[in-house]
């Protein structure tokens, strides 16, 4: 097993990040002396708290990240940011290797096609715009409020935009209606929603996990197409779908005491 680092920094914004920190935070003390920090870009603008410090804002590109991270002396860099954030992923790989620290990556798997589910997989937002058709037709929209421009393109749908916050700057559309909410949403409630907004089409990223999951089983549930955006390529580094597999890949690995200690996290 791996010497565990003593200093390591998490690239978040996803629930897997929230969880491996929440995990640390428990650990530490118990198991070795960590130090722990989270950066989130500062997308979202109530983050929930979190057990360790928590650092907001952007490094000024790969270079950045590189100073801060041998300033900081840390010693292990855990990528646990969006499966879509291409842009700092490349930059957190530039950066492992221009300082010579471990990069890890924790990524959720995406969602798998099932029997019932119809999907058109798309390779970007645009095209997903455009393969709504001509057609007016009722959209539920759940790509982030910061990537629905594209959505311009095709101003004769009716959108309803799911973001847990307000689309800013307002999108100029004729027929639109936004829903501030944070998931994990249960399928009940999304099965309700959908039917109520009388959806005819979802358009959606492959984001995997649990917490907006519901939507997907929803659409099968109601034989609701869904155009599936795919997830860009990202570096990896050393890779883990869950937090007990990177935490044994830190060489933080979980014996019985750990593993009923995740269990709660």
């Amino acid at each position: 097993m791996p010497v565990p680092p003593s200093s390591i920094l998490i690239l978040g914004g996803t629930m897997e990040a929230r969880r491996l920190a929440e995990a640390l935070a428990r650990m530490s003390g118990l198991r070795v002396d960590l130090r722990v920090e989270l950066s989130l870009a500062g997308r979202t603008q109530s983050p929930r708290p979190l057990p360790v410090p928590v650092r907001i804002g952007g490094f000024g590109g790969a270079s950045g990240l590189a100073d801060y991270l041998r300033q900081g002396g840390f010693q292990a860099l855990v990528d646990a940011t969006h499966p879509y954030a291409a842009r700092i992923s490349a930059n957190a790989a530039a950066a492992a290797q221009a300082t010579g620290i471990p990069l890890y990556s924790l990524h959720r798997p995406g969602w798998a096609r099932q029997a019932g589910d119809e999907w058109v997989e798309v390779a970007d937002i645009p095209a997903g715009v455009a393969a709504l058709g001509d057609k007016p037709a009722r959209i539920f929209v759940t790509l982030g409020r910061q990537e629905v421009a594209p959505l311009l393109a095709a101003p004769w749908h009716h959108y309803l935009i799911r973001s847990v916050d307000p689309i800013d700057p307002p999108l100029p559309l004729p027929h639109l209606e936004t829903l501030l909410d944070r998931g994990p949403f249960d399928l009940a409630a999304e099965i309700d929603l959908l039917t109520r907004a009388r959806i005819d089409i979802i358009l959606s990223k492959n984001s995997g996990g649990d917490g907006a999951a519901a939507k997907i089983d929803a659409a099968r549930r109601l034989g609701l197409p869904v155009i599936m955006v795919q997830r860009p390529h990202k570096p990896a580094g050393l890779l883990a779908s869950d937090v007990p597999g990177l935490l044994t890949l830190l060489g933080l690995g979980t014996d019985d005491h750990d593993a009923a200690m995740l269990r709660g996290v």
